[in-house]
This record gives structure tokens, sequence and C-alpha cells, in this order.
């Protein structure tokens, strides 16, 4: 199944740009904006997005470890329930790419109190004048409350180890590469595309899709055992 879960998560973060428009549009324009102009704007926005990517890796390191406790402790039940709450996040995830329920918003709001200890940080960092400097602040941005980051940090606590709740969270930030760097160079060009009505719908019940699969699959090896 890990190999079903990261192709679930790299299409989520493909699919999830239809949300990092609006969500991390602001913070990519101002990337944009206060680059010094020293240094090739691809190269500040390769290193932001490395640098956030980077965060996400570790958020799934330490997820999966926690699953991973729950597994030595032999609370068998604990992990096919948490691969249920993973695929149902992920339905819940893609009706709200779709535009169907704003359930997600919770995670966002969860995460919000740790944002305002990080953005001061974040802060300081700007205005970005070096590529190190902007792996830094890449890797700050990665703190950013989203629920579609959240949602699939679900999937990597349900993946049982640190290597593979960290080979999920890579394999959705490489996802997400294409959009939000994609974004940073041809802003004006993606933005009206991304977010029209079919485009959202379409992405959002794709990943919605997924998350259905998974059930199917499980139910389907439940069955098959009894």
């Amino acid at each position: 199944m890990i190999e079903l879960s990261l192709l679930t998560a790299l299409l989520a973060g493909l699919l999830g740009g239809v949300h990092c428009v609006g969500m991390c549009g602001g913070i990519v324009a101002a990337f944009s904006f206060r680059a010094d102009g020293s240094t090739p704007p691809f190269r500040l926005h390769l290193a932001y997005n490395l640098g956030r990517v980077s965060s996400y890796v570790m958020f799934g390191a330490l997820a999966g470890t926690l699953g991973a406790s729950l597994k030595l402790a032999e609370f068998m039940p604990v992990q096919t329930l948490l691969f249920v709450l993973a695929q149902i996040v992920m339905i819940l995830l893609g009706l709200y790419l779709a535009g169907f329920n704003r359930w997600v918003l919770v995670f966002e709001r969860a995460g919000g109190s740790v944002w305002n200890r990080v953005k001061p940080l974040f802060q300081k960092l700007l205005p970005v004048k070096s590529v190190p400097q902007a792996l830094l602040a890449g890797m700050a941005w990665g703190w950013l409350p989203c629920g579609l980051v959240y949602s699939v940090l679900v999937s990597a606590l349900a993946a049982g180890s640190a290597t593979s709740g960290a080979a999920l969270m890579l394999a959705f930030g490489l996802g997400t590469l294409p959009n939000l760097l994609g974004m940073g160079l041809f802003a004006r060009q993606m933005q009206p595309f991304m977010q029209q009505l079919w485009v959202r719908r379409a992405a959002g019940l794709t990943v919605a899709g997924f998350g259905v699969w998974g059930l199917a699959h499980l139910a389907y090896t439940v069955l098959m055992k009894t």
C-alpha cells in the first residue's frame, strides 16, 4: 500500500495547486517582489521551495515516528483506524478542493498558533538577498498552517515508520513543486487557469477518489481474510 500512498501524496500535491494559488500566492508574490535582483529569480524560488519541502519531510518523519510508536506498542486496531482516518481526510480534502465543503480548514486553524511563533522568524529573513537565506525562508514557509499539508500528514502518521512518513511527505512536496515554482515565475499566466471552476472540481474529485479507493482496498483485504 505504500506505493499507492506515495502516488496519492504526489497527486494530492500536484492537484492541490488550486488551493496553493490562494493559500501561498501572497507569500510567493512577496518573495518575487523582495528579490534584490543580484540573484537569478529561478535560483531563489528553487531555494524557497526546497526549504519548504525539507520542512515537510521533517514533519513526515516525526509523524511516521509517532505512528511507529503506536505500532510497537501493539495497538493493532490503532494502525487500521489511522489508515481509515487518513482516507477519510483525503476524501474531505478532495471535496474541499472541489469547493463542496470546508472541513479541512479545521486543520489550518489548529496550526495557526504554531505559525504565529514562526512568523516573526520568517519576517526577519526578508528581504531575501542570497540563496542560503532563501532556503531558510522556505523552511519557515513550510510551517504555514495549510489544510492540504496537514491532511497529508495524517497519511504520514498512518505510514507506520519515520522513513515511510518522510517519503510520503517528500512525494507530496515534489507534487507541489510545479505549481508553486511555476507560480513564482509565471503567476499571471497560471492563476486564471488554476482558479477556473472545472479545474478545481476535476482536481478535487480526483483527490477524493484516491481516498475512496483506499477504503475500498481495505474493505476488500478484510473480506478476503475472512
